[in-house]
């Protein structure tokens, strides 16, 4: 089973094409333990944590890239996040009495799906993903080619216990020589297999695809499962809620308590907490 959790860019020599792989092992097992997916969740938030990694390897920026989508079908939420510096974390919400073996689209219906970037400095970004191709990796590869004018192929599986991906780009500014190479390894990259994505190491698949060309692999980066929330952002979103909502739930219930729905962190504030969140003190 698949246990390396790493990233690595390769680019092909003297070309505006480039790359990137990444297999996901521990940190996907450790995400999928937060509830009791059914198989065809499992592989979906699998497939949409590989790519949220392989998508913010695109971007030079500090901060995150998290790939969202809310339906109306038996899964009603999927989201996957990837930080600048290679931890992940997502969750997926659905209905167990519905969920079966179903499409993508049959199993998120209705909705809508969007890529969001927020850097740590900076305003955030967020960008519609179209829903009309028949897979998450053909909706992604539609918002490249849309919104960012890049042509983009996106390769993910994912199966119980690993999930993996290669991404392949097309830069502007191609040569008819580059042109030609896109083509080429796009075709290569397509017959690849979900074992060896998910078994082998990005040298033995990268040579197994593309021997034939000059392809220079960056060093490795490890991938890992951390949630970003803490008690900090937790009083902050209440903070967001509001005064008034915060202390009428403190005269029902004597304190306030909230969960990560990521991680299960329990988080619990009692009315000193919350006096020193809206006036900057306590009363004891």
């Amino acid at each position: 089973m698949a246990s390396r959790d790493q990233f690595q860019r390769f680019i092909f020599e003297d070309s505006q094409v480039r790359g990137a792989w990444v297999q996901l092992g521990e940190s996907f097992r450790e995400i999928g333990t937060q509830a009791p997916y059914p198989d065809s969740v499992r592989s979906l938030l699998g497939e949409a944590l590989v790519a949220s990694v392989l998508m913010s390897s695109t971007l030079k920026f500090e901060g995150t890239l998290s790939l969202q989508a809310q339906g109306e079908g038996p899964l009603r939420t999927l989201m996957a996040e990837c930080s600048h510096d290679r931890f992940i974390r997502g969750l997926a919400r659905f209905d167990e009495h519905a969920v079966s073996e179903e499409s993508f689209h049959d199993m998120l219906g209705e909705g809508r799906m969007a890529i969001t970037i927020t850097p740590n400095r900076g305003n955030r970004y967020q960008g519609v993903v179209p829903r009309e191709a028949d897979s998450l990796a053909g909706c992604l590869e539609e918002y490249f080619e849309r919104s960012e004018q890049i042509s983009t192929s996106l390769i993910l599986f994912a199966d119980e216990g690993a999930a993996a991906g290669l991404l392949l780009q097309r830069l502007p500014g191609a040569t008819d020589e580059d042109n030609e190479l896109w083509e080429r390894v796009n075709h290569l990259a397509r017959t690849v297999e979900a074992a060896e994505l998910l078994e082998l190491d990005s040298e033995t698949v990268l040579h197994r695809l593309f021997h034939e060309e000059t392809v220079r692999l960056f060093d490795a980066e490890a991938v890992a499962f951390r949630c970003s929330c803490s008690r900090e952002r937790t009083l902050g979103a209440l903070e967001a809620i509001g005064r008034d909502e915060c202390y009428q739930i403190l005269e029902e219930q004597g304190q306030i308590e909230m969960d990560c729905q990521f991680c299960h962190a329990h988080y619990r504030f009692d009315r000193n907490d919350i006096d020193h969140l809206f006036t900057g003190h306590t009363l004891h």
